[in-house]
């Protein structure tokens, strides 16, 4: 979910951080040009990891301020596909749902990619009808566990009518179809047996362990 980046970057130096430490100096202006912003096929940039080279320091000609050509780790996210994330529900239309991660939100679970017997109820929020007829909603705020199907960098629009959604530069598309998939509340109850049944077999292989001790 989580990776280090190394970029070589020419970073103009604003005059008024001159007067700091230059590492401290470049480090704030890393942070002001990359934190919260995505860089395509790289992901979202949580942090500045680290600086590993400076060098430079020039004035180019007409320029008010000197340049640096800086070496540095960048700490992203960048989900890989098939990883499974675990998140809330931020809401939801017609198209499928929408997932939110608290630093990250633009992710939607599409209805082709839920769970076989999941549709809208007449209040339009999405359900799961079971087999024994039960309907389990899948309501605002809930905790839902769901599979990277795939990872977006959409080119940047030219044009942006009032009625377009705001532009996302990195959009997630989940899937819950699938086994453990879901909703947490759906599969509390097996996840607790298995945890019950393993604590089972290891108390029964620490008793056979005991027992060939003895013998």
């Amino acid at each position: 979910m989580f990776a280090l980046s190394l970029i070589e970057h020419d970073l103009p130096m604003p005059p008024h951080l001159l007067s700091r430490p230059l590492p401290d100096a470049i480090k704030t202006e890393l942070e002001r040009l990359f934190l919260d912003k995505v860089i395509a096929d790289l992901g979202l940039c949580l942090s500045v990891y680290d600086i590993r080279s400076i060098e430079g320091g020039s004035i180019p000609a007409g320029e008010g301020c000197s340049t640096y050509k800086v070496s540095f780790r960048l700490l992203m996210f960048k989900p890989f596909k098939g990883e499974v994330l675990v998140g809330r529900i931020s809401g939801y239309d017609d198209k499928g749902l929408q997932v939110s991660l608290d630093f990250f939100n633009d992710i939607c679970i599409p209805g082709h990619l839920m769970q076989y017997g999941t549709v809208r109820g007449p209040d339009g929020r999405w359900m799961l009808k079971t087999e024994d007829g039960d309907e389990l909603y899948l309501d605002l705020d809930d905790e839902i566990r769901f599979l990277v199907s795939s990872t977006k960098y959409p080119p940047i629009p030219i044009e942006q009518t009032e009625d377009d959604p705001p532009f996302s530069p990195m959009q997630i598309v989940g899937s819950i179809k699938g086994d453990g998939l879901g909703l947490l509340a759906w599969w509390a109850d097996d996840e607790e047996e298995g945890e019950e049944v393993a604590e089972q077999w290891h108390g029964v292989a620490s008793l056979e362990r005991s027992f060939s001790l003895v013998f």
